[in-house]
């Protein structure tokens, strides 16, 4: 099994960061290079425990359809998803949220498995880790910037009322 971790830091609240990571839309406008959209199951909106969305994106040059369902939740603290059907012989990814001074501490882990035996664990270890660490790692930070964002504009209102 393969397995790697993202932790990010982000100037906003935990609410708007675990939101962020569990919206359908935002996950679709993060990853457009890939072409990605939910076809299946939700498919927009904030995604919740016992649900499931189907993606369909190129990746590698192939198009790929992967099913994953939300199989615990503790909002808003931690959600995993897991792969239910689609080109890895297993994938499951768990998200972390933590309040750290002032601001959310993201912590992704990761853990799957390539098909084919030792081969799989070859290209895993060759290939896939590196491929699937600088995917999610451009989504943690689209993830950060969009949260911090929402946390700079609720900020301003405050921010001018203080000013003469």
């Amino acid at each position: 099994m393969a397995s790697f971790r993202i932790v990010t830091r982000i100037a906003a609240p935990i609410e708007v960061c675990f939101d962020l990571a569990r919206d359908i839309d935002f996950h679709t406008r993060s990853l457009g290079h890939t072409g990605e959209r939910a076809v299946a199951g939700r498919t927009s909106g904030l995604i919740g425990l016992g649900e499931s969305v189907t993606w369909e994106a190129r990746h590698l040059g192939v198009r790929q359809r992967l099913t994953s369902e939300i199989t615990s939740f503790d909002s808003p603290r931690y959600f995993r998803d897991v792969m239910t059907r689609g080109a890895f012989q297993s994938f499951a990814h768990d998200h972390r949220f933590e309040t750290v001074d002032g601001g959310t501490v993201m912590t992704d882990e990761i853990e799957f498995r390539s098909p084919l035996g030792p081969l799989g664990l070859l290209v895993d270890s060759v290939f896939m880790i590196g491929y699937l660490r600088r995917l999610l790692e451009g989504r943690s930070q689209a993830i950060r910037r969009a949260a911090e964002a929402v946390a700079q504009s609720r900020a301003e209102p405050s921010d001018r009322m203080g000013s003469p």
